[in-house]
């Protein structure tokens, strides 16, 4: 019986490590992220980025989360977009020089064209709003539909906070967006698929804009 106690106790603490959620953004100031000078602030509690006339974005630069590299995890982050934003949401992916990355994307723009994709910085839009790809172990692609895309995009608020939730277990990613699903990814392939990496956050070049996320809730989720 105390023999029995044990494992029980033993699979209590270590199912509650998995689900054990940390806020990886403290809603002050910059603290446990690795930032470009000059681009990133806390404004009204929120991670901010903004490129104007008279200072435009040129190159791209995210702003990396140096927490560590997750595996298996869901993130939950809140985030409003100017109308002219392309921005995005790197999950396992590899830390670059000079603030660049290069790995899976949950990608968003602030018209809502990008809401609800995934991308690949060296394979482009893998996986489209309302579409479920599995990529196998040899690189084929196959897609089926999940749901209408432009049904889907109306869950999407236009320059208001929205929230993207995505889930990362072995080798399948999902994106939700207000808790609808918009996407899923399954990556197979053994040349580019990656089970772990940095996160960060996506300061896109372009026309001006500005790019805010707060509420940045971390959970590790267990994989078999």
């Amino acid at each position: 019986m105390k023999q029995l106690y044990s494992v029980l106790v033993l699979a209590l603490c270590t199912g509650a490590a998995f689900a054990q959620e940390q806020n990886i953004f403290n809603g002050k100031d910059l603290t446990g992220w690795d930032a470009a000078p000059g681009w990133w602030k806390v404004e009204d509690g929120a991670l901010t980025a903004e490129s104007t006339p008279d200072k435009p974005c040129k190159k791209c630069n995210y702003l990396i989360w140096k927490g560590g590299q997750p595996a298996n995890f869901e993130i939950s982050v809140d985030f409003k977009l100017s109308e002219s934003a392309n921005s995005g949401i790197q999950i396992r992916s590899e830390a670059k020089p000079e603030w660049d990355t290069c790995g899976y994307q949950a990608d968003m723009s602030g018209d809502g064209g990008l809401i609800g994709f995934v991308y690949h910085h060296k394979r482009g839009l893998i996986a489209g709003r309302g579409k479920k790809v599995t990529i196998d172990a040899a690189g084929k692609k196959v897609e089926e539909n999940i749901g209408n895309p432009a049904e889907l995009l109306k869950n999407f608020k236009k320059g208001a906070w929205n929230t993207y939730r995505v889930i990362c277990q072995g080798p399948e990613l999902t994106i939700y967006l207000n808790d609808v699903k918009m996407c899923q990814f399954t990556d197979n392939d053994a040349k580019t698929a990656m089970s772990s990496g940095v996160i960060a956050l996506q300061m896109h070049p372009g026309p001006p804009m500005k790019i805010q996320f707060k509420n940045i809730v971390l959970k590790a989720l267990k994989w078999m």
